[in-house]
C-alpha cells in the first residue's frame, strides 16, 4: 500500500519514544541526572532543579529505528518505479542521519559534564562550535563526493540564485546558525518538542510534493518522535530533552533543508528559530552598543513573554501557531515552484 512506510516510520517513532520514557526516567532519577537551572533566569524556573536531562536519548532511539524500518519497507515497494534521483535522495538521507548522530554526540558529552560537575557549564562554546565545524563540513563533503553539487539556492516566491562557490560557506555558517538557534528553542516545557514538531508534518508534505520519499521518512520519524517526547516534555514536563536531544533535532532539521535541497525554506518553517536566534543577537549587540541596556527583558524571546506574563503553555502554543503559519507559507512557495 502507498505511504505505509510513512504510517510505519511516524508509529514506530512515536512508540518507540513514548515507552521509553517508562524505563529510562527511572535510571536518569537514580543516576542523578538531573537539570541545573542558571540563577540568571525566571526565579519560578528554579522549581525545574533536578529534573531529569537528556531525555533526548529516548527520541534520538525512536527516531533512528523508525527511520531505518520505514526505509526498508520503501525499498520494497515497487510500486514506485526507478527514479534518477534515488541514489541521491538516498546519500542526503544518511549522510543527514549520521549528521544528527554526530551533533547529538555532541551534546551528550555537554551534558554529561554539566552533571558530572554539577554546574550548567559543560563544553566550552568554542569547542561546541568546533565540533560542529568539523562535522558540518563532513557532511558536506560527503554529499559532494555523492554528486550533490548543486550551487543554486531556491528563494521562496522569488526564483533562483547560483552563487558558485561560495554555497559551501554559506551552506556551513546556514548550517551552524540553525544548529545552534535550534538549541535556543529549547527552553521552555515542550516548547522545541512542539515547535519541531510542526516543522516535521511541514517537511512531510513538502517530500511529498517534490516526491523525496527517503527525505519523507525522516520528516515523519521526526514529527513522531517529538510527539512521543512531548508526553513526558509538555508542562510541567518530568524530563528535559538536554542538549543531547536539541543538538541532535537541530542535525535533523539541516538535513531536511539541504535534503530537500531548498534550504531558504527554512526561513518560513523555521520562523521561530530564527525569532529566537535573532532576538539573542539583538540583545547581545545592543546590550555592548549601550554598555548595558537591553531590548528584551531577557532572550532568548521566549523568556522575555514570560516574563511579561505569559504562561509558558501560552507561549507553546502561541509559538506552535506562527510556525504553523511559516510551514502553510513554505508549503505554497513549494507548489509554485
Amino acid at each position: 500500500m502507498d505511504g505505509i512506510w510513512i504510517v510505519t516510520t511516524v508509529v514506530l517513532a512515536f512508540g518507540i519514544t513514548s515507552a521509553s520514557g517508562l524505563w529510562l526516567l527511572p535510571i536518569l532519577r537514580k543516576l542523578k541526572f538531573g537539570q541545573t537551572i542558571l540563577e540568571i533566569g525566571p526565579k519560578w524556573h528554579k522549581n525545574k532543579q533536578g529534573t531529569p536531562t537528556m531525555g533526548g536519548v529516548m527520541f534520538i532511539f525512536g527516531i533512528v529505528i523508525a527511520v531505518v524500518a520505514g526505509y526498508m519497507i520503501l525499498k520494497f515497494n515497487s510500486s514506485l518505479g526507478a527514479r534518477p534521483d534515488s541514489e541521491l535522495i538516498k546519500a542526503r538521507l544518511l549522510y543527514g542521519l549520521m549528521l544528527a548522530l554526530a551533533y547529538g554526540l555532541i551534546g551528550f558529552v555537554d551534558d554529561y559534564l554539566k552533571i558530572v560537575r554539577k554546574q550548567n557549564e559543560g563544553l566550552t562554546p568554542r569547542q561546541k562550535l568546533l565540533l560542529q565545524v568539523v562535522f558540518g563540513i563532513s557532511y558536506l563533503a560527503l554529499l559532494y563526493i555523492s554528486g550533490d553539487r548543486s550551487t543554486t539556492l531556491l528563494i521562496p516566491f522569488g526564483g533562483s540564485l547560483d552563487i558558485g562557490v561560495l554555497y559551501y560557506p554559506f551552506a556551513l555558517l546556514a548550517m551552524l546558525a540553525l544548529a545552534n538557534a535550534v538549541n535556543f528553542t529549547d527552553g521552555l516545557d515542550g516548547l522545541l518538542s512542539s515547535v519541531t514538531f510542526v516543522v516535521g508534518i511541514a517537511y512531510m508534505v513538502i517530500t511529498s510534493l517534490l516526491g523525496m520519499w527517503e527525505m519523507g521518512i525522516m520528516a515523519s520519524a521526526m514529527a513522531g518522535g517529538c510527539l512521543g517526547f512531548l508526553i513526558w516534555n509538555f508542562y510541567p514536563a518530568k524530563v528535559f530533552m538536554g542538549d543531547t536531544g536539541s543538538l541532535f533535532l537541530g542535525g535533523l532539521v539541516i538535513a531536511l533543508c539541504f535534503g530537500t535541497g531548498m534550504p531558504l525554506l527554512i526561513l518560513l518553517i523555521g520562523v521561530i528559530y530564527v525569532v529566537e536566534m535573532a532576538s539573542v543577537v539583538i540583545q547581545m549587540t545592543y546590550f555592548k552598543i549601550t554598555h548595558g541596556k537591553r531590548i528584551f527583558k531577557m532572550s532568548p524571546i521566549h523568556h522575555h513573554f514570560e516574563l511579561s506574563g505569559y504562561t509558558e503553555v501560552q507561549i507553546v502554543v502561541m509559538f506552535s501557531i506562527v510556525t504553523f503559519v511559516g510551514a502553510a507559507a513554505a508549503v505554497l512557495a513549494v507548489v509554485l515552484i
